[in-house]
């Protein structure tokens, strides 16, 4: 896939700001959101959701068609260009009648091929630049395959999302932002753009500049954040939103680093350091291997003796003692435990291969 990126078809410099209300509720209150946006001189383009996606029945799901006559009204007044979601081809003909700019396929669209293929088919023959959201759930070839089948339907102008990743499990965010799997498709595509949505990922409006810095230092192109006018009167989502006067108080404040320095003393140093890290990398992986080797005949001393791979008390042991000995020695006690799961993870399938392994006799 060949993309072009959203930054040049706004003819701006990165980061790219994307902002407005997570829902146009009113005709006032998404041209007075506009403009107050507008105002902070920060944002890039508007952005308004039209149909709303929800999860149960009776919540706001969107003004519908006449909102993209209200969010073009707030493009007539601030002269940005606008952005909104679209699930199906019904959504991308109304948005190309009104002249939206910008379409986004969202998260519950994404997971979907058969709906995320039926919007390809409706932008044949369409120059439009499109951002695709990451899918609800943790699948990098589902987000990839998205793209796929908009690039086959001849759009050439396109950006990912980054907005975390539903879970199970309880904790600060909304969505567990999940950074490998967009370093991952950064690595994968790496002329695509990402823009990450704080709004999703934090849930929160307190963690929003929070998320933002962690997204340029993670070297992506832009941000997508909700500002509504009276954020805890929105009628969708209010505690992820901010006013825009926080909005603008947020972009001013981030700190946006270079991908590379042309100072020599900053490039001979670095490879420097790059060196005893590869190094060292050399030296973990030997002794992963040698590791592994003494998995196996642990293995096979458990299997001649008829004993079970899994052994609780062992494994309990393993974490106490490790965690206490990586603390000692400054290392994050999650880093570790994470480490210390996958590698006996791996010693499990070393051992299950030798105990259940067959012979064959001749």
């Amino acid at each position: 896939m060949n993309f072009q990126s959203i930054s040049q078809f706004l003819n701006i410099h990165r980061p790219i700001i994307i902002s407005g209300p997570c829902s146009a509720e009113t005709e006032e209150q998404t041209i007075a959101t506009a403009k107050q946006i507008a105002a902070t001189g920060k944002v890039h383009a508007l952005r308004a959701g039209i149909w709303k996606p929800r999860t149960r029945p009776g919540q706001y799901e969107g003004a519908g068609d006449i909102g993209l006559q209200w969010l073009m009204a707030a493009k007539k007044e601030t002269g940005l260009p606008v952005t909104t979601e679209v699930a199906n081809a019904a959504h991308v003909e109304a948005s190309l009648k009104a002249g939206v700019d910008i379409l986004w396929i969202g998260a519950r669209t994404t997971v979907n091929p058969f709906s995320v293929q039926e919007v390809a088919d409706s932008l044949k023959g369409v120059d439009i630049p499109v951002m695709v959201k990451n899918p609800v759930n943790p699948d990098l070839e589902l987000w990839i395959g998205a793209m796929e089948r908009l690039s086959k339907a001849g759009i050439k102008t396109m950006a990912a999302i980054h907005r975390g990743f539903s879970s199970h499990e309880k904790g600060p965010f909304r969505n567990l932002p999940m950074w490998d799997i967009a370093i991952e498709l950064k690595t994968r595509l790496p002329e695509l753009e990402i823009i990450c949505d704080p709004s999703h990922i934090s849930g929160n409006r307190d963690l929003i500049a929070f998320i933002s810095q962690k997204a340029l230092d993670l070297d992506m192109a832009g941000l997508m954040i909700e500002s509504h006018i009276h954020p805890d009167a929105a009628w969708s989502d209010a505690k992820q939103q901010v006013t825009p006067a926080a909005l603008g108080k947020i972009v001013s404040e981030l700190v946006v680093r270079s991908v590379s320095s042309e100072n020599k003393m900053f490039k001979d140093t670095l490879s420097v350091l790059r060196e005893q890290i590869d190094h060292l990398d050399d030296e973990i992986m030997q002794k992963m291997a040698a590791r592994m080797k003494i998995s196996e005949k642990i293995g096979q001393y458990k299997k001649d003796n008829n004993v079970t791979i899994l052994q609780v008390g062992r494994w309990e042991e393993i974490i106490k003692t490790r965690v206490t000995l990586s603390k000692a020695m400054g290392l994050d006690e999650g880093f570790t435990r994470d480490l210390l799961r996958l590698v006996h993870h791996e010693s499990i399938q070393v051992q299950e291969k030798v105990m259940n392994k067959t012979e064959v006799k001749v």
